[in-house]
């Protein structure tokens, strides 16, 4: 999703790989990387005897590793029911090297790609009914998930949302969330939800507000979305999802490209959300 990070962090993360590799038994492949923002995860196929599966690699500080997005993997694994499409985790190992905290993650391959390469729609997506009717229930199973993990924090949301688009949020409905719905963390046309770093607890409508706002630059797709999830997007309760997506994407322009150049999108929707439509005084969210 992101570009390749400087060369001394490449070099690092492809070295930590190969021993990953080595650890778990899998043989690497070459090309096909997919990297996390500043190079923190690199992600890419490999093989192992019975045929192809996925790595995922993940490097912290050492010493600052742990915490919601290091587990939440493994504990998606844990406690998110089979009927959620994702890409089960076969496998993984931690180690220390030169000052710095490695996970590698074992998951099974996934044949379908990513509906874009980008969080950000760009293009058509022809979608089956069948994929969205898949995505309903996923995110119906995942709303009924207990868990203590927060993919939002209500602080934040207190003190963010309010400086970025004006308006001071009431009571805040909680579900548990995927906690990263875009583009390319879907899969198509057979549905597979991946990337389950940052899941927990957000606002009502929080997913579905997400996937939106990535698919602002494709009208007839943002769309279909806004009637798909119209049961909740248009409702006070999701409206507070709904500004808290917006302003993590206002928030994360500054320093993320892909989002300065949706910004202008997202303040053109949030000043339709905060018409009269809408019924946006501070005391009705």
């Amino acid at each position: 999703m992101f570009t390749a990070p400087e060369p001394a962090v490449r070099d690092r993360m492809l070295s930590a790989r190969g021993h990953a590799c080595a650890l778990l038994g899998l043989a690497d492949t070459t090309g096909g990387e997919v990297w996390g923002y500043a190079g923190r995860t690199l992600s890419r196929a490999v093989h192992m005897p019975t045929g192809a599966a996925w790595l995922r690699l993940v490097s912290d500080s050492q010493g600052k590793s742990g915490g919601k997005l290091w587990e939440g993997p493994r504990e998606a694994e844990q406690s998110l029911p089979p009927a959620v499409p994702r890409p089960r985790l076969l496998g993984l190992c931690d180690w220390s090297a030169d000052g710095w905290d490695y996970r590698a993650e074992h998951y099974e391959f996934v044949t379908d790609p990513p509906v874009a390469k980008s969080p950000v729609l760009h293009h058509q997506a022809e979608l089956p009914d069948t994929w969205w009717q898949g995505l309903h229930q996923a995110l119906g199973h995942i709303a009924l998930v207990r868990t203590g993990r927060q993919a939002v924090r209500e602080q934040y949301i207190r003190r963010r949302v309010p400086e970025f688009t004006g308006v001071t949020p009431g009571e805040i409905t909680w579900t548990t969330a995927h906690g990263d719905l875009h583009w390319a963390n879907l899969t198509g046309p057979a549905l597979t939800l991946l990337d389950w770093e940052g899941w927990g607890t957000a606002p009502l409508g929080y997913d579905a507000a997400n996937l939106y706002l990535h698919s602002l630059p494709v009208p007839d797709v943002a769309e279909r979305i806004r009637k798909e999830f119209a049961h909740v997007l248009d409702t006070p309760a999701g409206r507070i999802g709904e500004l808290t997506a917006c302003t993590e994407i206002l928030q994360a322009a500054s320093r993320v490209p892909f989002y300065a150049d949706l910004a202008d999108d997202v303040r053109h929707h949030l000043g339709w959300l905060k018409g009269p439509r809408s019924g946006s005084a501070a005391s009705g969210w």
